[in-house]
């Protein structure tokens, strides 16, 4: 295997048949020893949160596929914590589509003038750069097609997958009593030019509420798996 690249919560790894393999990490995100799905910085390492990570995403993956929804998925082996997917580039150097159903986290940080902590938002779409240095700053469509991130049409493709999919995921978590405030995605193009959902689906990259208190990303691997 030839080493791709070093992620926060991923290591990425080419694999000699031309697919990758990802190998999933204890740590998370999040500041001061805090978890945040949000943070763009890791802040703690949870014992299982690697192979639970993964549990979940192969779940989610399976669903998500079911639904007629292209991903990057392949195969996944939970006892070494690693998930063989299809290659895949990313938009630029990375976007982050964010779902949210109800105002938190960075949502309030940025908008908290005008919106109220928890107040219902219907799938509304956001989209971030990845990019550490400048605290993964939104960007919108405008600009992403006047950098060349996105060609035109692909922002609604974006939007349009990214909902389809986060009600999706909502739907399950309210069958199981709780509630998805917020989802983190992220996409690509396969060699043909197939937008796709990549990287992972797990309670790293989202925010649940059940009782009104935050699950947290183990407990969502129970709250959905056992």
């Amino acid at each position: 295997m030839k080493l791709i690249y070093e992620g926060k919560t991923k290591t990425v790894y080419e694999l000699p048949d031309g697919n990758f393999l990802l190998k999933f990490k204890d740590d998370a995100t999040g500041k001061d020893g805090v978890f945040d799905p949000g943070s763009n910085q890791v802040a703690l390492s949870i014992d299982g949160m690697g192979k639970g990570g993964l549990r979940l995403t192969e779940f989610f993956f399976t669903k998500i596929e079911e639904a007629g929804i292209p991903t990057h998925f392949i195969s996944a082996n939970i006892d070494e914590a690693t998930m063989t997917v299809k290659p895949a580039t990313v938009f630029g150097k990375g976007l982050e589509v964010i779902c949210r159903f109800r105002a938190v986290g960075s949502f309030m940080r940025r908008y908290g003038l005008y919106a109220k902590e928890g107040q219902a938002l219907d799938a509304l779409v956001e989209i971030t750069l990845k990019d550490d240095d400048r605290e993964d700053p939104p960007i919108t469509q405008d600009s992403l097609e006047a950098l060349g991130i996105l060609k035109a049409g692909e922002f609604n493709t974006l939007k349009e997958l990214t909902r389809r999919i986060s009600i999706l995921i909502r739907d399950l978590f309210a069958a199981k009593g709780a509630e998805l405030y917020d989802i983190k995605l992220e996409f690509g193009r396969l060699a043909d030019g197939t937008i796709v959902l990549i990287d992972e689906i797990s309670g790293g990259n989202m925010r649940i509420y059940s009782g009104g208190k935050n699950v947290g990303p183990l407990d969502i691997v129970k709250l959905v798996l056992g």
